[in-house]
């Protein structure tokens, strides 16, 4: 499949990394065009997504929605899984900041 164009794309589901049940989780918490995504925080999104679904999603959703930020925000379009690691060392460092602060 060829790359989408961020400038052009229109779709939610015409980005790298985004189905249907995404981008219906992606339109739940506000954004129903690919450019609303600039300046989100993606980890942001989850916990909205989480409280209005009324339950939690798996951790990857966040990766998808790192991806997809990162890639309307100028980035390569790269597979979800490339941001796994950026997710993991986020919450670590929020648990360390947590700890520190009690």
């Amino acid at each position: 499949m060829k790359n989408p164009d961020r400038e052009k794309v229109s779709r939610l589901d015409g980005l790298p990394n985004i189905g249907k049940a995404m981008a219906d989780n992606l339109r739940l918490v506000g954004i129903d065009h690919p450019k609303k995504l600039i300046g989100e925080d993606p980890f942001d999104l989850y916990e909205e997504l989480c409280a209005k679904s009324g339950h939690s999603h798996d951790p990857c959703v966040i990766d998808v929605f790192i991806s997809a930020v990162h890639f309307m925000e100028g980035g390569e379009p790269l597979p979800w899984w490339s941001f796994t690691d950026k997710r993991k060392r986020h919450v670590i460092k929020n648990q360390n900041k947590k700890e520190k602060e009690k």
